[in-house]
């Protein structure tokens, strides 16, 4: 779901409407974060299976605690801090360790150069072993951000951390990237 102001009164308003009881409007919440929760949670597992065994306790705990929530205007983060928890749970249960997501994913979601400054497919090929050279705080923070469109504050409160952390994950990252093509090529 987009980040707009009118989307996410929207998304409040529904969560208002399921705090109430509202079996429609819990599910209209639960379909519109439904598939932004799985590629989070799959971008932290990379393993489609236990993804989506996790993301059915994601979304159990929300429809179970939804009405603890104290303003449904942070649903989406403590939603994201719910699926986060739940996804290292997962992977200590299965012993899987936390690998890279691809970073032609970050890629495509940051704003593209133009003209002369396009990225070749060369550099294209690089960028997924480069961005696993990551610390998995920088890329998750960087995967939030770039292709969830959560903002600063939403993933300090899904990941229990100061806004300055965030950023300064983020700002690693990038530059770490930057370094790693060249500064041209990475905003």
């Amino acid at each position: 779901m987009p980040t707009g102001s009118a989307d996410s009164s929207a998304l409040a308003f529904l969560v208002i409407q399921a705090q109430s009881g509202d079996r429609g409007a819990l599910d209209q919440v639960l379909r519109a974060v439904q598939e932004p929760l799985y590629r989070h949670v799959l971008a932290i597992l990379r393993d489609s299976d236990l993804a989506k065994d996790v993301l059915q306790d994601v979304l159990f705990n929300v429809c179970r605690n939804v009405g603890q929530l104290r303003d449904p205007r942070w649903f989406r983060a403590w939603a994201y801090r719910i699926a986060t928890r739940e996804a290292v749970r997962g992977a200590r249960r299965m012993q899987v360790r936390n690998e890279h997501f691809s970073g032609a994913e970050v890629l495509d979601s940051v704003e593209q150069p133009r003209g002369d400054e396009l990225l070749d497919s060369e550099l294209l090929a690089q960028l997924p072993a480069l961005v696993a050279s990551l610390s998995p705080a920088s890329e998750v923070v960087l995967r939030m951000h770039y292709l969830e469109e959560l903002t600063y504050a939403e993933i300090a409160e899904a990941l229990e951390i100061s806004t300055g952390t965030v950023k300064s994950r983020l700002a690693y990252g990038l530059t770490a990237l930057r370094r790693s093509l060249g500064a041209e090529h990475v905003p």
